[in-house]
């Protein structure tokens, strides 16, 4: 694969895996507090983002049933010609606890931004009693597939994450079919 098909800072070669690049949770995190009912079309239905700071021991709380929206550490950017899969690890599905809800990473993804973007994870625990989440730990995998060059790339697309450097809200709304 050709260098410049795919960015990864900070990069780690031991976070090489067998099919997979390993992804760390990142420091900063933020969790969904619902306002009411939500209409996925009207942002302003939209839950809050707080942003949850780490405890005393460096520990990011993770409440049952919570969904917490936290960055990898790495920063990312795809060429036109990769695409990707990010899955949570097993260890962290048989604590009850599940990551990524959304997992595709299209082609192009990171490419428009200096340094690349973020992934944001999605994190949710199934858990009855609070987990203790520790910033830097492998949560997750990024498998690459090489694809064809992708007529459009994903920083071409309306309402894209791709300049991500923080965590934002859903920007559903923005191309939610209105009735």
């Amino acid at each position: 694969m050709a260098r410049e098909e795919l960015y990864v800072s900070p990069f780690d070669p031991a976070a090489l895996r067998p099919a997979a690049l390993s992804l760390h949770l990142g420091l900063r995190a933020q969790v969904l507090v619902p306002r009411g009912a939500v209409d996925v079309a009207d942002v302003g239905t939209h839950p809050d983002l707080i942003t949850r700071e780490p405890d005393a021991r460096g520990c990011l709380a993770l409440w049952p049933g919570e969904v917490m929206l936290a960055p990898t550490q790495e920063r990312i950017a795809l060429s036109g010609r990769l695409a990707g899969l990010v899955d949570g690890t097993s260890d962290y599905a048989r604590l009850g606890i599940s990551v990524v809800l959304s997992h595709q990473v299209s082609p192009g993804y990171g490419s428009d931004v200096s340094g690349g973007a973020i992934l944001t994870l999605e994190i949710v625990s199934r858990l009855s009693e609070v987990v203790y989440l520790r910033p830097g730990t492998r949560i997750g995998n990024l498998m690459l597939l090489h694809c064809r060059t992708a007529q459009r790339i994903y920083p071409l697309m309306a309402a894209n994450y791709s300049r991500d450097v923080d965590v934002r809200a859903s920007r559903l709304a923005e191309h939610s079919v209105r009735l």
